[in-house]
């Protein structure tokens, strides 16, 4: 039994401790199991802990036999459980504050991809929003993408059958727990998903059933995850709106299909493009343009031969390890330096040739 995976779920279970907050005591005392650990007179100090948390974690058998349970039902059924602390969880996640504390994961795909696209829209998907969405999956193909959408009816359902048809991992994100696929009737969809090399994620316990308020939640999880987001069909209402105004606030790139004025669901589309919410979409050359993922458009520059980095220079280098493209924010933590300092560096290895810069504050080597 892993009782540092044991202690994460229950941390999530505690009352009054949701993602933000949860983190903070985990920093705090130094992990999950020793905040189970503490003392009443050492958690009353913990700034936001309240009467009712400090209680079930004085009394925590309620929280840590459901956990023992969770547990077993994810060994049986082989979910993988990321503890946001986790090398496996998805790093992009970890930019929002408001990440899950814990995901259960059932699938291939590697979650840190290094392209990830989320595709999302209505369930009333028409034929003019199938055709774009096919073809746009058809076009990510040459661009080895990662496809993440909501499992739902309509758009998503589209977007991860072509996905499935065309080859390219697609991850399913579901408001319920993993004892069910919502809608059933996409059961065999989440199957060969699996199959294909995709999966299914959530952050929903067994036994959640896929009740109403889960689905915003989940919906910050998809524009949390992904670099940028295409919005296919909406309404002026509705998970889709919803999802790119996170995005925007997750400082993703959001895309949107736009249609005729007096199509309902294009108007939520042709609302995020006039309120420069969303990009104007037309083809995936536009993703592509936006994103910095036209190779060949790209203007050469001539790298330095043999430059020798400085040990601050060094410091950023690293913060890419295996990866080719990094986020700002990422460089900063990995780092250490100072902001104004990292900005200066990253000017000097642009002009070498060594970096370039990219949309959304992220830097790829050259």
């Amino acid at each position: 039994m892993n009782t540092d995976l044991k202690y994460q779920i229950a941390l999530t279970l505690l009352p009054g401790v949701g993602d933000i907050i949860g983190k903070k005591f985990v920093s705090y005392c130094g992990s999950a199991e020793a905040i189970f650990k503490e003392t009443r007179k050492s958690l009353e100090k913990i700034s936001g802990m309240r009467e009712a948390t400090i209680e079930a974690i004085c009394k925590p058998k309620e929280y840590l036999n459901r956990a023992d349970d969770e547990l077993r039902f994810v060994e049986e059924h082989g979910i993988r459980p990321f503890f946001y602390l986790d090398a496996d969880y998805p790093r992009r996640l970890l930019q929002c504050d408001d990440s899950p504390l814990m995901l259960y994961y059932k699938g291939k795909a590697n979650l840190n991809a290094n392209r990830v696209v989320a595709i999302v829209g209505t369930r009333n998907i028409t034929e003019y929003g199938k055709e774009n969405c096919l073809q746009l999956v058809e076009d990510l193909v040459a661009d080895n993408v990662l496809i993440v959408s909501g499992l739902a009816y309509g758009v998503d359902t589209a977007a991860h059958k072509a996905s499935v048809k065309n080859g390219i991992p697609t991850v399913g994100v579901m408001g319920c727990g993993l004892q069910q696929v919502y809608p059933a009737v996409n059961k065999k969809l989440a199957a060969d998903m699996i199959e294909q090399g995709g999966g299914v994620l959530t952050e929903c316990m067994s036994g959640t059933s896929p009740d109403r308020e889960n689905f915003p939640r989940r919906n910050r999880i998809i524009a949390g995850m992904a670099d940028a987001v295409v919005v296919i069909e909406s309404a002026l209402k509705g998970g889709s709106l919803i999802t790119a105004d996170l995005a925007n606030n997750y400082s993703r790139d959001v895309f949107a299909y736009p249609g005729r004025v007096m199509d309902i669901y294009s108007q939520g589309c042709n609302y995020l493009i006039r309120t420069n919410r969303a990009y104007l979409m037309e083809s995936v050359q536009n993703l592509r343009y936006v994103m910095g993922w036209n190779v060949e458009a790209k203007v050469e520059k001539q790298t330095v031969m043999f430059r020798e980095y400085t040990e601050e220079e060094k410091l950023i280098m690293d913060s890419f390890g295996s990866n080719a493209v990094v986020g700002l924010d990422d460089i900063i933590v990995n780092s250490g330096l100072p902001t104004t300092k990292i900005a200066a560096i990253l000017l000097s290895l642009e002009f070498d040739g060594v970096l370039m810069a990219l949309p959304g504050k992220r830097y790829q080597k050259c």
